[in-house]
């Protein structure tokens, strides 16, 4: 299947869409130099801050956002990501499609939670390598703006993946943090702290499910309240709950989970199984 972003476009009666993800946070301007770049190209384009604030050099982090968020965009949208920790070295650099919708970046695993989830959808990458398509100058420190962006740009005007460089049959994949069965019942970890401090856990509600009563553990404190919403319970009381994506996720009514419970990303959780009387 050759993919024309364009004729994508068409077909479903929509304008060019372009996310952007980076960890570049939005005091420095590397963010709206991106924009500036993939306007000049693509004046028509439809640009989406995703996020700017993805920790620095989260690779993980920038996958775990896409991941969560790329489905709620049209088919035909781009997906830029810019979590670059190897810029100005041999690393690949990709344009690629998943199903419908199409990615450009860093060949460093940012699309691997949704190539586990996809992994039968239909899919083609491509590295970057036809310079044409870059900015005249570029920068050993800014591919964001010199390569990535006017890729993205081009991609919207209807290039196809094809004309970019070489087929890519190995992108590269990071280590997903897997929870893992136990007597006691399920340990998992936490993999995302949101704006709000709640902590969001690999284990899933799928997990979960006809486990029947549970008590959970993490940073040291026992939890027995599983609710529905953030704010079901006492002002300052512990919560579990399943989140938006689907994920166990621990907050604080009314509070912050991550300040209470001092915990980081990586930090243990555990599910217990209790038994009936």
């Amino acid at each position: 299947m050759r993919s024309n972003h364009r004729n994508l476009c068409k077909m479903i009666g929509m304008g060019c869409i372009i996310t952007l993800t980076t960890d570049f946070g939005q005091e420095d301007g590397y963010a709206g130099v991106m924009k500036g770049v993939i306007l000049s190209i693509a004046p028509a384009t439809t640009l989406i801050d995703l996020t700017h604030n993805i920790a620095p050099q989260d690779v993980f982090g920038a996958a775990l956002m896409l991941e969560r968020s790329y489905r709620y965009f049209p088919n035909g949208t781009i997906h830029l990501v810019v979590v670059d920790p190897g810029v100005g070295t041999k690393r690949r650099m990709l344009a690629g499609r998943i199903g419908e919708h199409f990615f450009v970046g860093p060949d460093n695993g940012f699309i691997s939670l949704i190539l586990q989830k996809l992994k039968d959808e239909d899919q083609e990458f491509y590295s970057l390598e036809e310079k044409k398509y870059w900015l005249p100058f570029v920068s050993n420190v800014f591919h964001g703006r010199d390569i990535f962006a006017p890729v993205a740009a081009y991609l919207s005007l209807g290039v196809p993946l094809e004309a970019f460089g070489k087929k890519i049959f190995d992108p590269t994949l990071i280590k997903i943090p897997a929870p893992q069965v136990c007597d006691f019942g399920w340990k998992g970890e936490v993999i995302h702290i949101d704006h709000f401090g709640n902590l969001a856990t690999n284990i899933r509600q799928e997990h979960l499910a006809g486990l029947g009563s549970v008590r959970f553990v993490i940073g040291g404190r026992e939890i027995n309240s599983f609710v529905r919403a953030y704010g079901e319970g006492q002002p300052g009381e512990l919560v579990a709950l399943i989140d938006s994506a689907g994920c166990l996720s621990f907050g604080v009514v009314n509070g912050n989970a991550q300040a209470e419970l001092r915990t980081h990303l990586g930090d243990s959780v555990e599910v217990y199984l209790l038994q009936d009387d």
